[in-house]
């Protein structure tokens, strides 16, 4: 599947639309849901992505909206392929909301993490270390199942046509102790291998450099293919994390991810860095 083509992005991208097609029709949500019977939280949720549409809600609400012919008939095919399952439908315990989806259709991402190595690029043993450490309270069956969720998601950067992937990293990642010498040495290994790749951009920003604007916390910034569809924000947080896409909070962390490359070493320095931590584990 190309980039852009999944059944995440054309439930936005479809989501987008109907909302557009809405405001043209100078109908408000609340009129919607009245004259289609349901209620005006559906309208809502529905535009903004958060819920699927059926191929028949799709069409009740392009009639109304005045849409007729193979224009309807071509966005009421996108509800239907917007329904198909992901490949992540088999971890849908594990993954919530759109998140991977969205990251499966990205051609671009832009990632920033203070604490620990991004989950894309970590190891397995790193990985298991990690959400055992985040989720205390789990049975070691769910810490397992998490593991292997992510070791699929992983598989994104070995596709056939991936992301560009630019990570920019605190120093301190580099130093703290998860699971052990071995483990450290193995992640390290990892990232080395991994930032050799044309489609992967690793950056260290050093201790030395003081204050920086990534210490409000991690982020990605997934960019698509198609211009329509536009750059968004994932803010990480321990409660699932959330979504910006307005234009200025998504021109905000796009600044943000510039002033980080800009404080970061260059890329073969962040490389040799990682080497030194590599052979000091």
């Amino acid at each position: 599947m190309k980039r852009g083509q999944g059944p995440t992005i054309r439930r936005r991208r479809l989501a987008s639309e109907l909302r557009r097609l809405r405001e043209a029709a100078d109908l408000t949500i609340d009129e919607v849901g009245e004259k289609l019977e349901c209620s005006a939280s559906k309208v809502s949720r529905i535009e903004t992505g958060h819920v699927g549409v059926t191929p028949r809600d799709a069409r009740d609400m392009l009639e109304l909206y005045g849409l007729t012919g193979d224009e309807r008939e071509a966005l009421v095919q996108l509800a239907r392929e917007a329904r198909k399952p992901g490949w992540w439908h088999a971890y849908k315990e594990v993954f919530t909301g759109t998140f991977v989806g969205l990251e499966a259709d990205a051609s671009s991402l832009r990632a920033f993490q203070a604490l620990i190595v991004p989950g894309l690029l970590q190891t397995e043993p790193y990985a298991r270390e990690v959400i055992r450490a985040m989720r205390p309270d789990s049975e070691e069956s769910e810490v397992e199942r998490r593991v292997a969720a992510r070791v699929a998601r992983q598989q994104l950067l070995s596709d056939p046509t991936p992301p560009d992937y630019w990570a920019v990293i605190d120093e301190a990642v580099l130093h703290r102790m998860v699971g052990g010498p071995e483990v450290m040495g193995q992640q390290a290994k990892r990232l080395l291998e991994v930032g050799q790749s044309p489609h992967v951009t690793i950056q260290v920003v050093p201790f030395g450099a003081g204050a920086h604007p990534g210490m409000e916390g991690p982020f990605l910034i997934l960019g698509f293919p198609e211009q329509a569809d536009q750059d968004v924000v994932y803010v990480d947080s321990t409660s699932g994390g959330f979504f910006l896409e307005l234009p200025p909070d998504v021109r905000r962390y796009s600044l943000m991810f510039d002033h980080l490359r800009a404080a970061a070493l260059k890329p073969d320095d962040s490389l040799a860095l990682i080497a030194e931590a590599a052979e000091r584990y």
